[in-house]
């Protein structure tokens, strides 16, 4: 790593701000990113340190972002006050169920699910003509709350046990399940995310799994980053965002099925 102190933080900075700008694009929150690189900038670090700080990165991120697109009306407030709080069952039974669910074959499968679901997002995207759902405004959006509640807890579940981000889940279950246009469903997901997140890292902090040296620069970029991000979004076609979250969708099943080392 670099020797320079100043140039160390400037580092960090630099790239928390790139991958928080991703992340918010995407709604997804960049943790997806942050916890490979920790990995491999810093392997004396035990997972909790790893996951612990990388979310105290997601949370500043999604908080930043998550104003920026309030800002702009695009959060649906009302989806993402129940949404998010829903997540919080599904982290803690995840928590209590991963060395049931953790194993390699079942990250291997899950690995496999995503995978197919990115190629699903990418096949939808570019078929021809644009999604009715896409017209609708914030106050025009109808869904399914008890739908909506369920996929949130799986998606708390999900993220307890495998550290990643829920607006990988989250994002096209709102586009594709719950029909939200595709900003607003990024929106949305950054604003369930900016909840969600503070349970783990208060959590986190009392464990101090939490490397601050690295968060807290790392976070001043994410602050910035997810401000840029959140204004690159608006000017963005939804196909565009679609496009962005299926590669990172597939880069999320490429990373847990390497990790499960079954194809070993």
């Amino acid at each position: 790593m670099i020797d320079n102190p100043i140039l160390y933080y400037i580092f960090f900075i630099i790239v928390g701000f790139f991958t928080a700008m991703l992340g918010t694009i995407i709604g997804a929150g960049g943790g997806l990113i942050f916890v490979p690189l920790f990995m491999y900038w810093f392997p004396e670090w035990t997972p909790s340190m790893v996951v612990g700080t990388s979310l105290f990165a997601v949370m500043c991120n999604a908080i930043s972002g998550a104003l920026a697109y309030i800002k702009q009306k695009k959060v649906h407030i009302s989806a993402a006050i129940i949404f998010s709080f829903a997540t919080f069952p599904g982290a803690i039974l995840g928590a209590q169920m991963s060395s049931w669910f953790s194993g390699p074959g079942f990250m291997f499968a899950f690995g496999c699910f995503m995978g197919i679901v990115s190629i699903l997002i990418g096949f939808k995207n570019f078929r021809k003509g644009t999604r009715i759902e896409e017209s609708l405004s914030l106050d025009e959006v109808t869904y399914n709350k008890p739908v909506g509640i369920g996929i949130s807890i799986m998606v708390g579940f999900i993220s307890s046990i495998f550290g990643i981000g829920g607006g990988l889940v989250h994002v096209p279950a709102l586009i594709y399940i719950m029909g939200f246009p595709t900003h607003l469903a990024t929106a949305t997901s950054q604003a369930i995310l900016a909840v969600s997140t503070i349970v783990g890292v208060v959590t986190h902090i009392v464990e101090q799994h939490i490397v601050f040296s690295i968060a807290i620069p790392i976070s001043i970029g994410a602050v910035f980053g997810a401000q840029a991000g959140a204004q690159i979004a608006k000017r963005l076609k939804a196909k565009v965002i679609l496009a962005l979250m299926s590669v990172c969708v597939f880069a999320l099943a490429v990373r847990l099925i390497i990790g499960s080392h079954v194809l070993l």
